[in-house]
Formats: structure tokens, sequence, C-alpha cells
């Protein structure tokens, strides 16, 4: 099967299906696409018009990360989303988890691009809070295991590891002093080689 991932080098989204395929081995190619872009092919393919967009070779598509990974994840290799039990539902938590932080993140982002005039203060606070709240949860959860879940690699870790270096890449801040567990598991997952091939321009590996 020959599959086309459109999206940027920069959007954590995309970042977290790439690293999904390289650690499957997928057989999917990876296109260049800006959704902001006037001439852009992505409002064609998604109504939506955000990436990452994932076109089939039969022309289907799916839009939406976490729709993207679940589908990738069913087609070949060693199951990176638990198919039942206690495992499955404490992957998609933690997926749940890196996708709110990854929105917040992006949120507080957009707000600082505006106009300082037009900023709004207190939903740049809030998004701040939001992402303190959600390291102080995974902090309290993770264990001294290499992998969240299971004590084996999932998309829990490439949604977290992920989550974490998209805040390090763009609100930059000291949060491992108070989080030292989680420091500690982001060293190992960041040095894995689908990571370390995924990482945008301009992200410095701490």
């Amino acid at each position: 099967m020959h599959m086309k991932l459109y999206g940027s080098l920069t959007s954590p989204y995309v970042r977290k299906i790439r690293v999904l395929i390289k650690e499957k081995n997928s057989a999917c190619e990876f296109s260049l696409a800006d959704a902001w872009a006037p001439d852009s092919s992505i409002p064609a393919l998604n109504p939506l018009g955000k990436v990452p967009v994932l076109v089939l070779d039969n022309g289907e598509v799916f839009f939406d990360s976490p729709l993207i990974a679940e589908y990738l994840d069913s087609l070949s290799g060693e199951a990176l989303i638990p198919k039942s039990g206690e495992a499955h539902w404490q992957v998609l938590r933690w997926h749940a988890l890196a996708q709110g932080m990854l929105d917040a993140t992006v949120t507080r982002l957009l707000e600082t691009r505006r106009p300082a005039d037009k900023q709004s203060p207190e939903t740049i606070a809030r998004q701040e809070s939001k992402i303190a709240a959600a390291l102080q949860y995974a902090e309290a959860r993770i264990k001294n295991d290499s992998y969240l879940v299971a004590n084996r690699l999932s998309l829990a870790d490439i949604a977290l590891g992920v989550a974490l270096e998209y805040i390090d890449f763009r609100y930059a801040h000291d949060w491992r002093r108070q989080h030292p567990r989680l420091t500690t598991w982001l060293a190992g997952i960041g040095d894995r080689p689908a990571f370390i091939d995924t990482r945008p321009p301009g992200m410095e590996k701490r």
C-alpha cells in the first residue's frame, strides 16, 4: 500500500505521525505542505484546512492526528495502541493528555504572535496554567520505567515525547527542575532515531 502524508516540518501533530511511521517502518511518503499558503493543497483534501492529512493509494483521505495514528497502527507490525484491556485505555489517556498539551501550547503561541495591543494576557495565562497542570499530572503518574505503559513503546510515549519537546520549542521554560522523573524519561525517549530524525529546524535538543 502506498500512502502519502501531507504536513509541515514544525507541526507537532504532523511530527507525532512521522515518528509513528518511522517506529513502525511504514511505507508512507512525506510531502511538505503549508496549510496557510494561498495555493495550499490542504483545503481540497481536508475541509478543516489542517495538517496532517493522510492520502491512501485509493484516494481515500484521513485527517486529524489521532485518527491517522490509529489507522496506521492497525495496518501492520507490533501495535503501538494495545488492542484491548487496561493498557489500551492507559495509552489513549496519555495520548489525550499529550494532545491537550499540544493544543494549549499552540493556542498560546498563536496568541503571542498577535500584535502586542491585541494580545490577551488572560488567554496566555490560561494556556500556561493548563500546560503546568498537565506536566504535574504526568510527573505524578510516570513510573521509573523507560516506557509509560506495559514497559514497552506505545503511542503514549510518542505523543508525550513530541508534546514535551514542542513545549521546549515554542514555550521554552524550566519545567524540568520540578519534574525530575519526566525529565529522565524524556531524555531516553528523545534519543530514539525516530525522534532525532523528525526534529524540526531550530529545535535544539537539551
